[in-house]
């Protein structure tokens, strides 16, 4: 049940926990687009502009929303925009992996910190990999994955 006492928590997860488990999911596009010759922008958050560095931005409103437009990529082909697309939900498998395997081993104690973490990590997956249109033009990573998939990169949204 949840009580007066869980609302540090609930404080902690929604303003730490989220906004770090969208950065890791965004770092996922970057490493990939990076990695096909890319450029990409993403943002975390939204409202008033914060702080920006390079194709970075931190907005207001820091633990709303995410999200990453990715210009061309010089290996273009279905295989590198799938990629693209699973990258921030492998990066935060992959994060998942690697906290809970420090905890076994005796590195990280368990704790509700990262519990938070990794359901946030699952959370973030689960409707990245949704094949669902969230606005013209704005699908998301499992609709855009499927589209590059079934289609080739016709109906991508990089192209």
């Amino acid at each position: 049940m949840f009580g007066w006492s869980d609302i540090p928590s609930a404080i902690w997860a929604f303003f730490i926990i989220l906004p770090l488990v969208a950065l890791i999911h965004e770092l996922g596009h970057y490493a990939f687009t990076r990695l096909f010759g890319g450029k990409i922008a993403f943002t975390l958050g939204r409202g008033k502009l914060l702080f920006k560095m390079g194709g970075f931005e931190l907005r207001r409103v820091y633990f709303l929303d995410s999200f990453c437009q990715i210009k061309e990529l010089k290996v273009s082909n279905r295989l590198s925009h799938a990629l693209v697309y699973l990258g921030g939900p492998l990066f935060n498998l992959l994060t998942i992996i690697i906290v809970n395997s420090l905890i076994h081993a005796g590195f990280l104690p368990p704790h509700m910190v990262f519990y938070q973490f990794a359901y946030f990590s699952l959370y973030f997956m689960f409707f990245a990999l949704l094949p669902v249109e969230y606005g013209e033009g704005h699908p998301s990573d499992g609709k855009a994955l499927y589209d590059v998939l079934r289609y080739g990169t016709g109906r991508d949204p990089l192209d």
